[in-house]
């Protein structure tokens, strides 16, 4: 029965950066998953990342375009944390190994999208997302203490006594068979809730 100190169950875009800063904390990783990291649906993400990155914009600017454009559904707290740390996350990924598109200047250029009131969209040409997933995926195999599993489901998640989540049910795709994960931790990135609303796009 695998135990870790940290389980990600998903290895898109936000399962892989999860588990490359636990990783780089120092905790064992488990990473579940239906495919292949690289063959995720994270792959398909073409537009890019928005960040107030440019002295021009702002954070607040970005988490007004952001919580407007979620139709004020969003957790607006959440929305806050993201639009602050998104700046540093664009140059960490950069730091990594992330290739992001360059204006004539050689700075980082950006592009406008729909419901941004500035040009503050970071994007890796129309592949962004599956760039960053190569780069994500080549630094987690850095670490010895990152065991993944691919093509399993989690059929449910274990709690304790206390009722804290403590691990997870998978099932493996190839052969059917159960195996129970212990962890000291759990993430679910397991892909947006946008199915939840009718009509979704």
């Amino acid at each position: 029965m695998p135990q870790y100190d940290v389980l990600v169950i998903g290895a898109g875009l936000a399962g892989m950066r999860a588990a490359l800063a636990a990783a780089e904390g120092g905790a064992s990783v488990g990473i579940i998953s239906k495919v292949h990291p690289v063959r995720s649906h994270s792959n398909a993400a073409q537009g890019g990342i928005n960040a107030a990155l440019n002295p021009e914009d702002s954070w607040e600017s970005h988490a007004y375009d952001t919580v407007k454009g979620s139709d004020y559904l969003g957790d607006q707290d959440a929305i806050e944390i993201m639009c602050r740390e998104a700046p540093e996350e664009i140059l960490h990924l950069e730091h990594l190994g992330v290739t992001f598109h360059r204006n004539e200047e050689g700075k980082l250029g950006t592009r406008a999208f729909g419901g941004a009131s500035a040009a503050r969209t970071y994007y890796v040409a129309d592949i962004t997302g599956q760039a960053i997933l190569h780069v994500l995926y080549e630094q987690l195999m850095k670490h010895e203490e990152v065991y993944r599993s691919e093509e399993y489901f989690v059929t449910a998640l274990v709690q304790d006594d206390s009722g804290r989540v403590a691990g997870a049910i998978t099932r493996n795709l190839r052969d059917g068979t159960m195996q129970l994960v212990n962890a000291k931790k759990v993430i679910l990135a397991t892909g947006g809730n946008g199915q939840i609303y009718n009509p979704t796009t």
